[in-house]
């Protein structure tokens, strides 16, 4: 028996490590599937939506989502499409790539709602809201931060007593994507059992969201300060599973892992838009491109960005198998969104005054990296929780 032999190796400026090796038919699906959907119904209109502050459609986006089965992706059952996380990644890196508002918008969704409901929901509630979730049909939000109370959720005033059979949740949430436009809320609350989860249905009296106004950043995504005002649920609103911090942070270390991949999808959409600049755009006689300081800067950003995608795919398959750790997401987020960053804004030089314009997407991704770089854990948290790592010591209890 003869195997065809692989065809000669070539050098791609796009896939420099030939990390497309990496990975299966299957996981190639699912990137280009997304892909081809970003470049149709995101591509041809972010930069619209982005100066206008809006995401317009975000119930038909959601659906469309849902059709792709980008929405829970890596979960299984209830009609979730059961991927790998390295697929789910992969679909998080395309989305990034066509604006970061999109990915938070699948993110919040899948590894932060619907996560929580399927980790730690009763099976009432997972076949309540998980179905039509994943079809996009409902969209969720995941509310923990709040106003006083962001890297340091155990301060949360928003709180839930016993009023008989029903509980009773009183408090804000601030900076929470998808809030206006959900269909349910993933409420994090303080009780005499400590903190708790509840699914809350967001017609429900008291319940009220309000979008954040005058955002520099992610401008096409919905961000949302939640007031609950008295609302009385039924005792099984409570997510049976989850008790004290570990819920909440268990689901943030799930949604940062989609970080680690999409910010390096920023970051591509950046590389890619200077390096089409630098071929073409000429100073002097000639593409700048030909200059040294420009290929200097050029080999930099290639070197960065693909260290980053071969980091984000061993978090993956790790992932996986069962064996990534918090810390090892903390590491990736990082690193990633430092790096990402930074490649935006080295792009923005190699394009000069062009940089700035929303002709080109370099300053909207340097500009939403900004709050990637925020939420989900800070800079800081994220050194801590790797210097407590590496020392055994704890600088921040």
């Amino acid at each position: 028996m003869f195997e065809e032999p692989l065809a000669p190796a070539r050098f791609d400026p796009l896939d420099p490590l030939g990390l497309d090796d990496l990975l299966t038919g299957e996981d190639r699906a699912f990137r280009d599937a997304v892909r081809v959907w970003a470049g149709d119904r995101v591509l041809p209109y972010i930069t619209d939506w982005y100066e206008r502050g809006e995401l317009p459609g975000i119930r038909e986006l959601a659906r469309e989502l849902g059709g792709l089965g980008a929405l829970g992706m890596s979960l299984k059952g209830y009609g979730c499409a059961g991927a790998s996380q390295v697929q789910y990644g992969l679909v998080c890196l395309e989305l990034e790539a066509a604006d970061s508002g999109i990915r938070s918008l699948v993110s919040v969704q899948g590894s932060l709602a619907m996560y929580a409901l399927h980790r730690f929901g009763s099976d009432e509630q997972r076949g309540r809201w998980l179905p039509a979730m994943a079809a996009g049909e409902v969209i969720g939000c995941f509310a923990l931060t709040e106003p006083d109370h962001g890297s340091d959720p155990s301060g949360m005033r928003t709180h839930a007593r016993r009023d008989g059979g029903d509980w009773v949740l009183t408090g804000r949430k601030m900076w929470i994507t998808n809030g206006s436009v959900a269909g349910v809320a993933v409420v994090w609350a303080r009780t005499d059992e400590g903190i708790r989860g509840f699914a809350v249905p967001t017609d429900t009296p008291g319940f009220s969201a309000v979008d954040i106004p005058h955002k520099w950043s992610l401008r096409a995504s919905v961000t949302s300060e939640l007031v609950l005002d008295g609302v009385r649920l039924p005792a099984d609103a409570m997510l049976p599973g989850a008790r004290g911090l570990r819920g909440p942070l268990s689901c943030l270390s799930h949604a940062r892992y989609g970080i680690v991949w999409g910010a390096m999808g920023a970051a591509r959409s950046c590389f890619a838009s200077a390096l089409e600049y630098a071929r073409t755009r000429e100073q002097f006689g000639r593409p700048i491109g030909g200059f040294q300081l420009t290929q200097a800067k050029l080999a930099d950003m290639a070197v960065e960005l693909h260290k980053g995608l071969l980091l984000a795919h061993h978090l993956g398959v790790r992932m996986d198998a069962g064996r990534l750790l918090p810390e090892q997401v903390s590491f990736g987020k990082l690193n990633n969104v430092r790096e990402a960053i930074e490649i935006c804004r080295t792009a923005r030089t190699v394009l000069g005054a062009n940089g700035i314009s929303l002709e080109y997407p370099v300053m909207r991704h340097a500009a939403n990296l900004e709050s990637v770089l925020t939420y989900e854990g800070t800079v800081e948290m994220h050194q801590l929780v790797l210097g407590k790592a590496l020392t055994g010591l704890d600088a921040f209890r």
